[in-house]
């Protein structure tokens, strides 16, 4: 638990502002230039850069933790397979501990082998999904097993020895950039200015900043040792319940349970925590409801009272017809 505490404290001081963190001001601008050095060796061939024969579209973020993410891969995957294509997506797959890289994630594999993300985008859609830390390896055993035309990365928007053909960057339109700092002062992998060299900039929530909305939907509980589902209204046990997040933003899912009526414990942990049997145990009752993320690593041991809350990803039909779109002309001129 103490390293939840850290972390909590860290966030919770980036985005609340602390005195403290200037003490890591010149950290953060070594990581600065660094990153500026990185990428000015990458734009003038310093550093080579793979081209994919397929097209590539990075889905990722500018700050740490959870923007909601890996549910927009999902909903593009669906637009992209309701539209007659063919996607597959690659991860890096943190936390993963797979027998070999890259490795195809199967449904039936467990979060420890895959990572937490990976899995769930495998058990959400029949999609082949590809994880391993070199991205051209992982495009390229990708196509020679798996029958695809057209690649999305689950985050990697970093990742500059990757040439992609379009970027979508997902912000937080509840806490935005924190202080505005970059790591390790404040929650930016990169400047803030970097939002404006991406294609498409998509909103986890209301913000004037930008004018592509996604919402976050829950849908019905499930629980996780059968197929027994209700909704919130139909919720025949008590709505005082054990909240469990091991996410980026853990407040936004005790706040959606909230809106829904339930009553929650909160029970916050850092993002990709490799949940164990005595995190979820509490001596009551009560039902443990969590996130799909951290469904997919808790369910091997789960008991009767776990129940996940799912949430799909919804966002302006123009702006997946535009991508939609643009995807197909690329695979035409390929």
């Amino acid at each position: 638990m103490a390293n939840n505490k850290v972390g909590h404290s860290l966030v919770s001081a980036w985005y609340h502002g602390s005195a403290w963190l200037y003490l890591l001001w010149p950290v953060s601008l070594l990581y600065r230039l660094i990153m500026l050095i990185r990428q000015c060796c990458y734009n003038l061939g310093f550093f080579k850069r793979y081209q994919a024969p397929l097209p590539v579209i990075v889905v990722g973020n500018i700050t740490v933790g959870g923007t909601g993410k890996t549910p927009m891969v999902i909903a593009l995957i669906k637009a992209l397979v309701a539209a007659g294509l063919k996607p597959a997506v690659i991860s890096r797959g943190y936390g993963s501990h797979a027998p070999h890289y890259p490795y195809l994630v199967s449904r039936s594999d467990n979060a420890t082998t895959t990572g937490d993300e990976p899995l769930l985008i495998a058990q959400s859609i029949d999609c082949p999904v590809m994880i391993g830390a070199d991205r051209k390896q992982s495009i390229e055993l990708m196509i020679s097993q798996c029958d695809c035309d057209v690649i999305v990365t689950d985050d990697g928007l970093q990742h500059y020895a990757l040439k992609r053909d379009f970027e979508i960057a997902i912000i937080d339109g509840d806490r935005l950039f924190g202080n505005g700092h970059c790591l390790p002062m404040g929650p930016l992998r990169e400047p803030v200015n970097r939002l404006k060299r991406v294609n498409w900039v998509v909103s986890n929530g209301a913000t004037d900043t930008v004018s592509t909305h996604m919402l976050l939907q829950p849908s019905e509980l499930i629980r996780l040792t059968s197929n027994e589902h209700y909704s919130a209204e139909s919720w025949p046990f008590s709505k005082q319940v054990h909240a469990i997040a091991g996410i980026g933003n853990p407040s936004r899912f005790f706040n959606t349970l909230r809106e829904l009526g339930f009553e929650p414990i909160e029970h916050a942990f850092t993002d990709h925590h490799q949940f164990i049997h005595s995190d979820i145990q509490f001596n009551d009752d009560l039902a443990v409801v969590m996130t799909s993320k951290d469904a997919v690593k808790i369910k091997p041991f789960a008991s009767d009272n776990c129940w996940s809350l799912p949430v799909n990803a919804y966002l302006p039909d123009s702006f997946m017809s535009d991508v939609v779109d643009k995807v197909q002309r690329l695979i035409a001129t390929r």
